[in-house]
């Protein structure tokens, strides 16, 4: 098992992995051309993001995407951790928690001071997972408002 970052030639890999968090994500709806878009968009630009992979052999089967944004109360950059999904086959495996440690290390060294997470509110797997890693649930509530109406 390696965790390296993700290149163009994972797209394929990649949008397969997010079908899945997708279908268990009550806001989200797959549409492999948008994914794709997405993907291409952290993988060609260093300053927007970076995408961590867990290669078994030739298969990827885990992966979490880091955003890269700046806090003003911080004054400092920090990340958001967005598309952590690990094969369903591989779940409970301990892949993701060497992923997430790998991610919170990579985050660091990238000058984070901070990291930002959503989950679904009735998650609660996810939740124990998170907070068993050190993340807290905040008092801050997400709003979302699209754009493209």
């Amino acid at each position: 098992m390696k965790i390296e970052v993700a290149v163009s030639q994972d797209i394929p890999s990649l949008c397969d992995l997010l079908e899945s968090l997708f279908t268990q994500e009550a806001e989200f709806k797959c549409d492999r051309d948008a994914q794709i878009r997405g993907l291409n968009f952290v993988i060609k630009n260093d300053h927007v993001g970076d995408i961590l992979v867990v290669r078994e052999g030739d298969h990827i089967i885990a992966m979490v995407n880091i955003l890269y944004t700046v806090s003003t109360a911080l004054g400092a950059r920090v990340g958001i951790i967005e598309d952590m999904v690990v094969s369903s086959v591989d779940r409970g495996s301990g892949v993701g928690s060497k992923l997430l440690e790998r991610a919170l290390e990579f985050a660091k060294d990238k000058g984070c001071q901070r990291l930002t997470l959503l989950t679904d509110h009735d998650n609660e797997g996810a939740h124990r997972f998170y907070q068993k890693h050190g993340f807290s649930l905040s008092t801050m509530v997400a709003f979302r408002k699209s754009l493209d109406e």
